[in-house]
């Protein structure tokens, strides 16, 4: 389930990393490359609930290799298109398939992993990597002959789609694919599920705002070359790799709420280095940032899926979808401010936006105690399965 969650993300982070080449070789503005991003993540937040909201009513692992193979055939496509409205819409069809993976193959990494945040935190490693791969191969294929060679980027998909269905198969043997989360007893806490959700937008319109353009803002800031800006976006996904596995380990030792609480504070002073502090140091503030903005990844996670045990399906397709994705709508409103000012100034909003997330987080309760009676001192083993 992690290496398929990787194969699909790639797609995620590929249209990211391809901004860069529609303004260089399409002469794209700033606002009309961000609008490639808004069109990968549009579709996708609108109807990846829908899928959430299918998947608890039944399972669907069948899904889960045509959904691969549907993120990766998108942007295989976005390079050999012949206008800007044909590339929209091929990336927005790749953002359908991301859409349509994502909560079943939470639901099924769910039951397999138990419940338990180290297991899922691996789940969610692996998107994060293939995050944190994608603007490598997206510089090897460019390298090959540019945005033309883009159908090279399906590879991935069709690796992805066997991984999928060859984890499938491995879960149904073990009497897992068709399980449900754990919901016995449970009641749904819409008013913290809300709260926590509106965090989660605050943190997505940071990482796609920053996603979108760390590469030309490091190159600008650094007087670097392409080298440069990859570098930034590689070091920005592949922290988030590591900040994910390191959530869950933090999170069995001492609370999700506690981690994610810290994690948007730290990403406040992250986002104000990576904005204020001229030259190299730059790629620190930006590996800060990412520790920031990814070790709550797969806490949001699990935590939506606790606030609603009842659908746990529509939780996870609006804290991996909706909320994630609507980081998206934004990034045509930053482009044009960078259009009409500069890349620096279009990140300043971006220092708000984690200490109001953090705002939001403040008085909520860890799930066991809002929607139900727990023990004051439990197994963490037991306190993640619940």
């Amino acid at each position: 389930m992690s290496l398929g969650h990787a194969c699909v993300d790639v797609y995620q982070g590929a249209v990211a990393a391809l901004v860069p080449y529609f303004v260089a070789e399409r002469a794209y503005s700033y606002a009309a490359a961000s609008g490639v991003v808004l069109a990968a993540s549009l579709l996708s937040s609108l109807v990846q609930p829908l899928f959430g909201v299918l998947t608890d009513r039944r399972a669907m692992p069948w899904l889960l290799p045509l959904s691969a193979l549907t993120a990766g055939a998108g942007v295989a496509l976005c390079g050999v298109t012949g206008s800007y409205a044909a590339t929209l819409a091929v990336v927005a069809v790749s953002g359908i398939g991301v859409a349509a993976y994502h909560p079943e193959a939470a639901r099924v990494a769910r039951a397999v992993a138990r419940g338990r945040h180290t297991g899922m935190g691996w789940f969610s490693f692996g998107g994060n990597a293939g995050f944190a791969l994608a603007p490598l191969l997206v510089l090897a294929v460019m390298a090959v002959g540019g945005l033309r060679a883009s159908p090279l980027l399906v590879v991935p998909a069709l690796a992805g789609a066997a991984l999928c269905a060859a984890a499938v198969r491995a879960a149904a043997g073990r009497g897992a694919e068709g399980a449900r989360a754990p919901v016995a007893g449970g009641r749904d806490d819409w008013a913290s599920f809300l709260r926590l959700s509106g965090a989660v937008v605050c943190r997505s319109v940071v990482f796609v705002g920053l996603s979108a353009f760390v590469s030309l803002y490091v190159r600008e800031r650094t007087g670097g070359g392409e080298p440069a800006g990859t570098a930034a976006l590689f070091v920005l996904y592949a922290g988030g790799a590591v900040g994910t596995l390191a959530g869950g380990r933090l999170a069995e030792r001492y609370g999700r709420l506690t981690v994610v609480r810290r994690s948007y504070a730290l990403t406040v002073l992250a986002v104000a280095g990576l904005v204020l502090v001229p030259g190299p140091p730059v790629y620190l503030f930006v590996a800060l940032t990412s520790a920031g903005l990814y070790v709550p990844f797969s806490l949001h996670l699990t935590l939506g899926q606790d606030f609603l045990p009842r659908r746990v399906g529509t939780a996870s397709g609006v804290t991996l979808g909706l909320t994630v994705s609507v980081g998206g709508l934004a990034a045509p409103a930053l482009g044009a401010l960078a259009d009409a000012t500069s890349l620096r100034t279009a990140r300043v909003p971006l220092i708000a936006l984690p200490a109001l997330g953090r705002l939001l987080l403040c008085r909520l309760r860890e799930p066991a105690q809002a929607g139900r009676a727990a023990p004051e001192r439990a197994d963490p083993r037991d306190a993640a399965a619940r």
